[in-house]
């Protein structure tokens, strides 16, 4: 149940401008944030981007950084090490 759960945050139903208007941006932010590797939305046979839920989570949490004073580049240090936490958090539940 929870992967089934998982896979439908991870896929990506939604164009760049409703992605954009439902974090309170613009279209083009979200392309910048794509060419600086903060965020890869999946991408139609035709390449039309699609955001899923969990895209609109790290949008959101891109903002709030970039609000608290980050620029891309620190943005993209503090949610490379909230993945490496995340997945040594994993390790650890799988092991213990």
């Amino acid at each position: 149940m929870e992967r089934a759960r998982r896979n439908d945050r991870s896929r990506g139903v939604y164009g760049i401008s409703v992605a954009a208007e439902m974090v309170g941006s613009e279209a083009q932010r979200l392309r910048l944030y794509e060419r600086r590797g903060l965020l890869e939305p999946a991408r139609t046979s035709g390449g039309t981007r699609r955001y899923s839920e969990d895209d609109l989570d790290r949008l959101t949490r891109i903002g709030q950084l970039l609000a608290d004073g980050l620029n891309l580049a620190g943005v993209a240090a503090v949610l490379e090490l909230e993945e490496e936490n995340a997945r040594l958090r994993a390790r650890l539940d799988d092991e213990g």
